[in-house]
């Protein structure tokens, strides 16, 4: 983090506690100041995730979740490429009262970091974006995505720079691969914030059960 000091240029990554991050989103909710600041920021991750994501995933009739959907920019891009089946799930009710309407199925209020009250193989996709940052879901969520997606699913997703090994994500992919639980379908760094010099690794995975 203290490489590229992106404290000072996104302050939510200074936040520790999910209270704290709630609270934050909340007030960055108002006026719709979360949407103003992400097309100032030029924020690419829901654009170059669903890229990815729509090279794999062809049924535009797969069940997606949608895990931090925030104000609903990944189903915004979704609905660009005629996807018609998605849940979004956020822990901010402010960002979820934001999203457009009748983009999403199903709009849930839930902390990922969690169990997620959703049953096993419900899913046939789960996406992630902008959501394993600092302060916010840690690693564990991965096995719960895991865990709602069905066989031969897929798990497409965006960790921040800076926490993917301070925060264990390398080890908990590693874990997962080496169980042949996930297996990597591509793996690379994206732009993410370009703007604001922030990357982001950019992964999906196919899920083996």
């Amino acid at each position: 983090m203290s490489q590229k000091d992106v404290g000072n240029k996104v302050p939510i990554y200074k936040l520790k506690t999910t209270d704290e991050v709630m609270k934050y989103y909340d007030e960055w909710g108002e006026n719709n100041k979360y949407d103003k600041d992400m097309i100032e920021w030029n924020y690419t991750g829901p654009k170059e995730t669903v890229n990815i994501f729509k090279k794999y995933v062809k049924n535009k009739e797969s069940l997606i979740f949608d895990a931090g959907c925030g104000t609903g920019l990944v189903g915004l891009e979704l609905k660009k490429f005629e996807y018609k089946n998605f849940h979004g799930a956020d822990l901010s009710q402010k960002l979820l009262d934001i999203v457009p309407k009748n983009l999403y199925q199903r709009l849930l209020k839930v902390d990922l970091n969690q169990s997620i009250d959703i049953k096993d193989n419900f899913y046939d996709a789960v996406m992630c974006v902008g959501t394993f940052t600092f302060g916010h879901v840690k690693p564990s969520a991965l096995e719960e995505f895991v865990r709602i997606t069905k066989n031969n699913g897929y798990i497409c997703f965006t960790i921040n720079e800076g926490i993917y090994e301070d925060y264990g994500f390398d080890k908990k992919i590693k874990s997962l691969k080496r169980n042949n639980i996930l297996k990597e379908i591509e793996f690379f760094k994206s732009d993410y914030i370009a703007s604001k010099d922030v990357n982001a690794w950019l992964g999906i995975y196919k899920v083996k059960k």
